[in-house]
């Protein structure tokens, strides 16, 4: 599969879920850093759990976090754990979620006025 990741910034981009299979393009892609938005089962028994994206990750050498959040529900400690991800993870990072948009919403409201 090809996936489809929009950029939005130099550092960071975003993209909806991804299989345990898409962390070689992953990585192909030049991606450092993984950062999972979706909490485990949110999505059903094909939704591959948060602990084997993060297995495969690290086997490739990319840093795997996990901020999981409910749709439209974003709270202010998920947004430090975010910011202080971003500030430490190595970059680019590659967000993702259902379709990417928590993702990015994530992203952007953690830079504001901080970035």
């Amino acid at each position: 599969m090809t996936l489809m990741i929009n950029q939005l910034n130099k550092d960071f981009s975003y993209t909806s879920q991804i299989a345990v299979d898409d962390i070689a393009e992953i990585v192909s892609l030049g991606f450092k850093t993984i950062i999972n938005n979706r909490p485990d089962h949110e999505g059903g028994a094909e939704q591959p759990k948060s602990e084997a994206l993060e297995a495969v990750a690290l086997s490739h050498g990319v840093t795997y976090v996990h901020i999981p959040v409910i749709p439209n529900k974003i709270q202010p400690h998920q947004l430090e754990t975010f910011r202080e991800a971003y500030a430490k993870a190595p970059k680019p990072i590659l967000g993702f979620c259902k379709t990417g948009n928590r993702a990015s919403t994530m992203c952007k409201l953690a830079l504001e006025n901080h970035g």
